[in-house]
């Protein structure tokens, strides 16, 4: 071997075990989507023992996740989604620290930030809604104009773009007009919960179906509502149980089932992990109505328990839950409770349903996700920038 060919490889070995600070941004860590975040930083503790992690969080956040490997270190970072705190303060910060790469795990950063960012895209959904019961009609269109400006010019700088489903790459690819090679789908897992199932006192030797998630208008939980009163016709006993917490969308429906006089409605709010899995290892059916998603996380979780799955045949969901689910038409009413009719009454179908839900439900890894993402992390930083 040459002198110079020993010098090239020494200086691709010395690349390798440089060791990489990567900063995520996780101020989203405590809703429903920061559930791919933690998931994400749980298991880069797990199998990277070579670069340092700064994990940004909100002040109120600080202690909701601890990091079990000292490579990672907390960081506050108290600025709010799409304010100029985030605009100007979070540069500011990023600039301070100087990681080698940022990830953002929404679209929503400092655009003026020079550093090397990957960006994770979960959906599209905010340009398609037409009404949120949350923000007035101008706010809403003002919002959307700043996220669509927002995803181009994050589109184009970020060094590489995160998805969890073909179908959310597919969107952003039309949308923005990219290249395909600048996008990586990371498929998501499910992790089931290893509390001890216990009772929810309301719903104990009483059959239900239940939904898990947020109530903004686009997640249909109205639609899903009407369809329970529907099926009350043939049984009326059955009971739909809503798990989500009782913010403002919500107790607008709970207004709204009162002034109809709907009849086994629960509104669960917050349920303990124990609860949960009590709700899904004896639920009749989980019902997912969703009008669009980006994965559809809760339906696979339910299907690990064991619970067969209804869900809308919607944009990303049967890409997700393929053959683990039974799908309906999640603008109609009468397609919905007829879906959900059928699985609570056929038991051969609802025994297939919950076969095919585990093998799906088995196919997905919240780790094979962090490898992907973490080889994307290594990649990034090898290529020139985009502008």
């Amino acid at each position: 071997m040459t002198v110079y060919k020993a010098i090239g490889h020494l200086r691709v070995a010395i690349l390798y075990t440089i060791s990489m600070t990567i900063a995520i941004d996780a101020r989203i860590i405590a809703t429903t989507t920061g559930r791919y975040i933690e998931r994400l930083i749980h298991y880069l503790e797990k199998i990277d023992t070579d670069n340092d992690y700064l994990i940004l969080v909100r002040k109120k956040e600080l202690g909701y996740y601890t990091p079990t490997n000292p490579r990672f270190t907390i960081i506050e970072a108290d600025f709010a989604d799409y304010s100029f705190g985030e605009q100007l303060g979070l540069k500011k910060l990023l600039d301070q620290l100087q990681p080698d790469l940022v990830h953002f795990c929404m679209p929503q950063q400092p655009v003026l930030y020079k550093g090397t960012v990957i960006t994770t895209v979960h959906d599209l959904n905010l340009l398609r809604i037409t009404s949120n019961d949350d923000m007035n009609p101008v706010e809403l269109r003002i919002k959307k104009q700043i996220f669509r400006a927002l995803l181009r010019r994050v589109a184009k700088k970020s060094r590489h773009i995160l998805v969890p489903s073909e179908f959310t790459k597919q969107d952003l690819l039309q949308f923005s007009g990219i290249p395909a090679s600048k996008v990586t789908v990371t498929l998501e897992g499910a992790d089931t919960v290893e509390a001890t199932p216990f009772p929810v006192a309301e719903l104990e030797n009483k059959p239900f179906i239940m939904y898990v998630g947020r109530a903004e208008p686009y997640k249909n939980n109205r639609r899903l509502i009407q369809a329970h009163q529907q099926l009350l016709k043939n049984h009326p006993g059955l009971r739909l149980a809503i798990v989500g917490v009782k913010d403002t969308l919500r107790q607008e429906d709970m207004k709204w089932v009162k002034k109809n006089s709907y009849k086994n409605v629960d509104f669960l709010g917050f349920v303990s992990d124990a609860q949960l899995a009590w709700l899904y290892k004896n639920t009749q059916a989980y019902v997912f109505p969703s009008e669009m998603e980006g994965f559809g996380l809760p339906g696979l979780e339910a299907m690990g328990y064991g619970a067969p799955v209804v869900s809308s045949k919607a944009t990303s969901l049967p890409e997700i839950y393929k053959d683990g689910a039974h799908y309906f038409d999640p603008l109609s009413v009468e397609d919905m409770g007829n879906a959900i009719g059928e699985v609570i009454t056929d038991q051969t179908l609802r025994k297939k349903m919950v076969a095919a839900g585990k093998k799906v439900h088995a196919s997905y890894s919240w780790e094979r996700m962090a490898k992907q993402t973490l080889t994307v992390y290594k990649e990034a930083l090898k290529q020139k920038p985009t502008e």
